[in-house]
Order: structure tokens, then sequence, then C-alpha cells
């Protein structure tokens, strides 16, 4: 009995002290998106496909997944509506985009299929103000690198910049 007196007060003194180092972690979420930003990075997602004549769906969740803005151009094949959410998800909750999860996999690290969630196919990717993650925006309905330029034209159209070159063509 005296050994598990001393090892819970061990557990709950080592609780004690480490709770000042969990305070200085900074907390890479911000306020969640708006409907208005949030569309404001979808359309602009989707003009570069219609632009291109890709047909592709665009979705914009909160910093925690949840959808806050989908659309897609007509004709776009059905699946592509739950990917362009599920690229979007990925992106906000393991803090990168789905690029990366694409790049790990194809140079042969498949402990990436078993992350629950994560989406190895280029097209999700956070969305940031102010060094605060707001959100992410996932487009599907294309080839993986052009559903990641208009995703990257979304991005750019939320933080005011102008988008950059296109990396795919037609």
């Amino acid at each position: 009995m005296r050994i598990f007196k001393t090892l819970v007060a061990t557990v709950i003194v080592s609780s004690a002290l480490s709770l000042p180092a969990l305070a200085q972690i900074p907390n890479p979420y911000g306020a969640p998106i708006g409907v208005e930003a949030a569309r404001k990075a979808a359309q602009a997602a989707l003009a570069e496909g219609r632009k291109n004549g890709w047909t592709v769906a665009a979705a914009v969740v909160d910093a925690g997944g949840a959808l806050v803005y989908f659309e897609r151009i007509d004709g776009t094949q059905n699946g592509s509506s739950e990917v362009a959410q599920a690229k979007a998800r990925s992106a906000a909750l393991f803090k990168r985009p789905t690029k990366a999860f694409e790049e790990a996999l194809a140079s042969g690290k498949q402990g990436i299929l078993s992350l629950q969630g994560a989406v190895p196919l280029d097209g999700g990717i956070p969305l940031v103000v102010g060094d605060k993650i707001v959100g992410a925006i996932g487009v599907s309905g294309a080839t993986s690198a052009q559903d990641g330029q208009c995703a990257t034209v979304g991005v750019a159209a939320l933080e005011g910049k102008p988008a950059a070159k296109p990396v795919v063509k037609k």
C-alpha cells in the first residue's frame, strides 16, 4: 500500500510540474474562418477550375474540420464532393497540405495509410490568418496537381495576394 501511495504522489507531482510546460506551447489555431471568407476562397478555387476547363468541387472547413462552405461546378463527379471535404479536413487537422502526405506515400512511407483522416492527394491546404490556422480548403475533381493548383488560388484569394503562375496545363 505504501508503494501505491508513493506512486500516486509521484504522478501527481510530475503532472503538476509539467503544467507550466504545457501552457507554453503556442496554440496554432485561431478563431474559425467565417462564411464570407470561406466563400471567397472557394469561389476563387472554382474560378481557377473553370478557367482551365476542370469540373471541381471546393470545400472549406474550420480548424476543427467542420464544414463552413461548399460549392461545386455543375458536372463535377459526385465522389469529388466527399473527397474535397476530406482533403480540407485532413489539411486542417494535420496542420499541413495534403500534398505532404501524397509525397510521403510516393517516397515509400506506407505508414501514411494508417493515419485515420490523412488524405494522400494534393488539393487540401490549411488557411492561415495572422500565423494561426483558421481552417482549410479542399478541392477535388481534376488531377491531384490540378486540384492543388485550384486550392492554391483559393488560399491566395483569402490572403489578398495575386495567384501564382499556373503550375499545371490543361
